[in-house]
């Protein structure tokens, strides 16, 4: 049985104003799998990130991590197994230091503080911020927030990354390096983002979900390719999958000759305007 194995079963949850949010979500991530969840706002992302965390508890239906059922009283080892980073990394970062931020997880867990050290050390490193294990978190640029936040996980040692939004209100250098620092991962991954450029380059499977329910599960290169799909949820095929203007292929493929021209009045991109190489 892996512990890296991340299950939803018919899942269903209402917030106390009558609102469904989750009505009846199945579905698995495997050891090592990165499995981007994507929707329309009040798709119920959010939601089903916090039932999956513990952070709510469904109406109905179970989940399960490694194979155990998640309840009050597995909550706590669960939680050792799965970390989640949220979407905004203030609201995991309120230490005096980044290397305090780091530490309080294995810290509050009753580590010896040797182990304490060294899992920070190895955390930052692995993220590429050891040189800020003494920075104030509020002096970090957004793009060191997140790798803080991230680092702050990874110092537990878990099995499984649960992201909320990894990209959100980063600029374009920024958003490229968090986006390295997931593809190096081997955890099991599961990242919710509007973000769909962001999506394509680190997952390949996808659910997508629509009023609380899934509306498609498969390959993210295929599903997002569907104009028809992506439009029935409130979303809108990817720039890169979208067909060449002038010769149909998707963009980048190289099919068009250099120079070439797209036709008056299109609006969608053409491999032309792409350099090669």
């Amino acid at each position: 049985m892996s512990h890296h194995k991340l299950e939803a079963i018919d899942l269903k949850y209402g917030y106390p104003d009558g609102h469904e949010a989750i009505r009846g979500i199945s579905f698995e991530a495997v050891h090592g799998e990165a499995v981007g969840i994507i929707g329309a706002n009040g798709a119920g992302k959010s939601t089903l990130l916090m039932l999956m965390m513990g952070l709510l508890h469904p109406n109905a239906g179970k989940v399960r991590i490694g194979g155990v059922e998640l309840t009050a009283k597995t909550l706590p080892d669960i939680r050792k197994r799965v970390g989640m980073v949220f979407q905004n990394p203030d609201d995991q970062l309120f230490m005096p230091t980044v290397g305090e931020d780091v530490a309080f997880g294995p810290r509050n867990a009753g580590l010896a503080e040797l182990e304490v050290n060294q899992r920070v050390t190895m955390a930052l490193e692995r993220v590429g911020i050891l040189h800020l294990r003494d920075r104030a978190p509020f002096k970090l640029s957004g793009g060191e927030k997140h790798a803080a936040a991230i680092a702050s996980i990874l110092a537990m040692e878990p099995d499984i990354l649960v992201l909320d939004e990894p990209t959100a209100g980063l600029d374009p250098r920024a958003r490229r390096r968090v986006m390295r620092l997931l593809a190096g991962f081997t955890h099991t991954r599961l990242i919710t983002s509007h973000d769909l450029d962001m999506i394509l380059d680190l997952c390949p499977r996808v659910v997508i979900l629509k009023e609380g329910k899934v509306a498609a599960d498969g390959l993210t290169r295929q599903l997002l390719a569907e104009p028809d799909l992506m439009a029935d949820c409130g979303m809108e095929v990817p720039a890169l999958l979208q067909p060449c203007a002038r010769c149909g292929h998707v963009p980048f493929c190289g099919h068009c000759p250099s120079g070439a021209s797209v036709p008056s009045g299109a609006s969608v991109p053409s491999c032309a305007s792409v350099p090669s190489g």
